[in-house]
């Protein structure tokens, strides 16, 4: 069975998230998309995907460029996890949004998604990532929760190695 971590990082952060998640969890390769691409997504049982929030509310240039190739994949059977990076105060009125845009892919291509977090913890307007009361997974603010990071990625991994 194959399990993967995918990010894309432009300043180092999201990177840096999904080296500590892989930490976390045992028996998952690790994929930078810039350098290898997401094909090995379609053959993944059980997949992370991670994504920083670009500019208003946008999806980073790596995952912008393989996004076609992205909408394609069929999840049915495949479970998923998202994580996402945004910056709740300067960007508060579209934070995590990326993360929204993944979502709908995964959810919309028959993914069953695990990881949902509360939003209760952070100080944001709006948010294409939230549905109901949660994050469509973890969302980390690196700008202005550093402190929170290994917090939250710790309680998060805990909650979704029960999935696997």
């Amino acid at each position: 069975m194959m399990k993967a971590i995918f990010f894309a990082t432009s300043t180092g952060n999201t990177e840096e998230v999904a080296n500590k998640i892989h930490e976390k969890l045992d028996g998952f390769e690790i994929v930078d998309i810039s350098k290898d691409g997401i094909s090995k997504l379609k053959d993944c049982e059980i997949a992370i995907i991670g994504t920083p929030t670009w500019g208003d509310g946008e999806l980073q240039d790596d995952w912008e460029d393989c996004f076609d190739e992205f909408k394609q994949i069929d999840f049915n059977g495949k479970t998923v996890a998202l994580f996402g990076l945004g910056d709740q105060d300067s960007y508060g009125d579209e934070f995590a949004n990326a993360l929204g845009t993944l979502y709908e892919v995964v959810s919309n291509n028959g993914a069953n998604i695990v990881g949902f977090t509360s939003i209760e913890t952070y100080d944001f307007e709006e948010s294409t990532a939230v549905v109901g009361e949660e994050f469509v997974g973890l969302v980390i603010d690196e700008d202005n929760q550093p402190e929170l990071t290994d917090e939250r990625i710790e309680s998060w991994c805990e909650n979704i190695s029960t999935f696997f």
